[in-house]
């Protein structure tokens, strides 16, 4: 795909057949001990297509859930399903009861494709074949190559269901039609530099849209060398890195806390790691000042975005880092954003307000919910739920998300302002700041801390207190072990909340 390319009509797997056509020996995708060049993986994902509608009988429009692991099985039934007419749906593959069962079941999964180790926890009543590992897989039934006479090439198809964390409430199913993924997939390739010549390593879950839809999908697009990776395990990216074969990675700021924090990190030759790029999350910048200090040579970019577009909004680049090293960057190729107030008023700039988005990338809206449909899409734009400013230059910093603004004493707090105070800390090793029910402030300020040593509540309080404004210093802290997160990184602040607000006498 080049930057000059129409790609209106472009179907998702018809990108992976022009580049096959373009460069058929070239090594494609690299899992384990198995390796795929592009002509190879275009013929598996045919003949998956032809098992997928004629041996398991699956009918055009059909959903098929994947519940699965990172693997090259999970990438070829995503484009076997888009190249047969049907639509994927990306399952979480941490998820249990009531969660896996609301996925299942809102999308009506006419089957669900599953590691064998996970196959349990599936619901009675949705029909289960093993993705792989096992006999009679999908992976074991692209053995005997099928041909498949592919559906019409309609860009304007639904290729897949992706649904929303549920950070704040139940996920809900963005569609997603060929065309919008098209668009993304040229937005990323042309924001993120991304080139046939690197050698990216895919690490982070694949159910996930950063990593199927901003990477690894783009860099099949242009024709890079891609490795799958079961999990970002630093041993593994640190070997791959000295060994010249990853020279690009994504992880969101949790992983490259991890990575930095690692006794390896220092003594390993990591000199060819060229680009580095992160989002899903909240990067605290005293992180990323630790982590340019050790690799000066790295290219950092912050990726911004959400599933219902694509999921790529805007993009901070390594050269623009300087000065604006809280921003999330520019929109991207195929985005419009601006900044609202609550009717939908352009604000000016430098003041807070909603993001809204306009874009060919965007999801048509949510499945099965017209009412959230109906909410999220006002006048032709879609409401983020992200709270910003924009500067004059047209630099969007993130300030926080519209439910997580904390309302203590009528004064609004930004938590994200709160939380980079508490990280500047030395024995802070994570945080999160959330509203609590208080009856003097309404909301008070709360941090939940991960420590990194000894630390007490009242050290951090007055470490706040003296660097920010009176009203926004947490009122509380309380320390845990872990913060709960999503698999992409999202701390989970709803969960936050309920363990730590009182119960009503």
């Amino acid at each position: 795909m080049t930057a000059e390319r129409d790609v209106r009509h472009q179907t998702v797997d018809g990108l992976l057949r022009d580049t096959a056509r373009r460069v058929p020996g070239r090594v494609a995708v690299r899992y384990r001990e198995r390796t795929w060049t592009y002509a190879e993986l275009d013929a598996a994902v045919t003949t998956g297509a032809a098992v997928l509608r004629q041996r398991y009988g699956l009918a055009e429009g059909d959903r098929v859930a994947t519940f699965a692991h990172n693997c090259d099985a999970y990438l070829i039934a995503f484009l076997a399903c888009a190249r047969a007419g049907l639509t994927h749906v990306p399952v979480n593959q941490n998820l249990t009861g009531e969660d896996l069962a609301h996925i299942l079941g809102d999308c009506g999964s006419a089957l669900v494709l599953a590691d064998p180790d996970l196959a349990g926890r599936i619901p009675d009543g949705h029909p289960v074949r093993a993705l792989r590992d096992a006999p009679g897989s999908f992976l074991a039934d692209l053995a005997e190559p099928r041909p498949y006479e592919a559906v019409g090439p309609d860009a304007s198809r639904l290729v897949q269901l992706l649904y929303t964390s549920g950070t704040t409430a139940l996920p809900k199913g963005a569609m997603m039609t060929h065309r919008a993924l098209a668009h993304a997939y040229e937005s990323a390739i042309d924001a993120l530099d991304l080139s046939e010549e690197d050698r990216p390593v895919h690490s982070l879950p694949l159910y996930h849209s950063a990593q199927m839809h901003v990477f690894l999908m783009p860099y099949l697009a242009v024709g890079a060398r891609n490795t799958i990776l079961d999990a970002p395990v630093a041993e593994q990216l640190f070997d791959l890195v000295e060994a010249g074969e990853a020279d690009s990675l994504f992880a969101p700021p949790t992983v490259w806390i991890g990575l930095a924090g690692h006794p390896q990190f220092a003594e390993r030759e990591l000199g060819a790691l060229r680009k580095a790029y992160y989002g899903a999350s909240i990067m605290p910048v005293p992180v990323l000042e630790r982590l340019r200090e050790r690799l000066p040579g790295l290219g950092f970019y912050n990726c911004f975005g959400q599933s219902e577009i694509g999921p790529l909004a805007t993009v901070l680049g390594p050269d623009e880092h300087e000065g604006r090293m809280d921003s999330c960057g520019r929109p991207v190729r195929h985005v419009e954003a601006k900044v609202v107030d609550e009717d939908g008023a352009d604000v000016p700039d430098g003041t807070a307000g909603e993001v809204v988005y306009r874009s060919p990338q965007l999801c048509l809206g949510y499945w099965n919910d017209p009412e959230a449909t109906e909410k999220a899409f006002r006048d032709g734009w879609f409401r983020s739920g992200d709270l910003a400013v924009r500067d004059a230059q047209g630099y969007f910093t993130v300030v926080d998300r519209v439910k997580d603004v904390i309302n203590s004493g009528g004064v609004l707090v930004a938590s994200r302002q709160v939380e980079d105070v508490l990280y500047t800390h030395p024995g802070v090793a994570e945080a999160a700041v959330v509203a609590l029910p208080d009856e003097r402030w309404i909301e008070a300020v709360t941090a939940v801390v991960v420590p990194r040593g000894q630390v007490t509540e009242a050290e951090l309080m007055q470490y706040a207190r003296d660097r920010l404004a009176p009203f926004k210093a947490p009122k509380r802290v309380h320390f845990v072990d872990a913060l709960p997160r999503n698999a992409s990184g999202k701390v989970l602040k709803r969960e936050l909340r309920e363990r730590f607000t009182a119960p009503s006498p």
